[in-house]
Parts: C-alpha cells; structure tokens; sequence
C-alpha cells in the first residue's frame, strides 16, 4: 500500500460527512499511543496552554525523580528518554512560547541532578546543545518576548555557573 500525500488526504476528507470523519478519528485513536495522544491534546488541552505546560513538567519531575542514579550509563539513559517525551509534547502543540518554556524546564532540572552533569560530557554535551537550540529558538520570536526568555535563560546558566563553583 502506497501512502499518499497530506493534500491528498485533505482533499479526501473534505469529502466525508461528520459521522465519517468521527469514526475515522476513533479508528486512528485504536492503533497507536501517540495519536490518541495528540487527539487528547488537540481535544481537550490546546485551549489551556499554561495547563498544558505544567502538566507536562509535572510528567517531567516525576521522570526525573524515577531515575536511577547508581551510574551515568542510567542516568543518561533516562535523560535521553525525558528529553524524546518533551520533545514529543512540544510536536503536539507546535507553539514556539511552549517548546522554549518546557526545553528551559528541562534544562534547570538537568543541572540540579545530583550527581552533577559536569562530572559526565555526555550530558554536559546534551545540556549544551539544548542551550545552544533554546538561543536559536528564542532569536524567532517577537521582541519582547525574546527578551522574557533570554533573562529566564541567563537565570538558568548563572544558577548552573554557581553550583559548579
């Protein structure tokens, strides 16, 4: 089977009526955990933005309390997997204001690990890169929010440049 195109799938459901297209979005929700999420999303949490966020963090500091800090090899582990969840989340709202307040929240739970990030350049790395992608991310918006962000991300490196002192 051949998978056609978005413009043609548009096209397609223009055509079907309303009980058609309820029962397409149903079948869709059956098959896999991501799209029922993203219909959880765009159904009941995409008119409660700042909701939206903090039960994410939420999701964020429970993971972040589960992982196992015995060795880094874990520890990485877990990072990588809380970073693909929130980046997850972030293609479900495609709203740049949330993608850079979850990804800063990421990053302040990320150098409070204990053990400290700096003791391991996977992560020290991955915190960096994170940093470098919150700046270009932040370069898109308008002024005054570019300026709400950079503060709240300078807070986030000077917090993390005097714990490491």
């Amino acid at each position: 089977m051949k998978t056609v195109s978005v413009k043609e799938l548009k096209t397609e459901l223009v055509h079907r009526s309303h009980n058609e297209l309820l029962d397409i979005c149903l079948h869709l929700s059956k098959f896999k955990k991501e799209n029922k999420a993203l219909l959880t999303y765009l159904l009941f949490e995409s008119s409660d933005e700042e909701g939206y966020i903090n039960s994410v963090k939420n999701e964020v500091d429970i993971q972040f309390k589960d992982i196992n800090t015995s060795s880094f090899y874990f520890i990485k582990k877990s990072v990588r997997k809380i970073l693909r969840t929130i980046k997850t989340y972030i293609r479900y709202s495609k709203i740049k204001e949330t993608e850079i307040q979850l990804l800063l929240y990421f990053c302040e739970k990320l150098k409070d690990l204990t053990p400290s990030i700096s003791k391991n350049m996977v992560l020290t790395n991955l915190h960096a890169r994170e940093i470098a992608s919150i700046r270009k991310k932040i370069k898109t918006l308008h002024e005054d929010l570019q300026y709400d962000y950079s503060l709240a991300l300078e807070k986030v490196l000077l917090s993390q440049n005097s714990s490491n002192i």
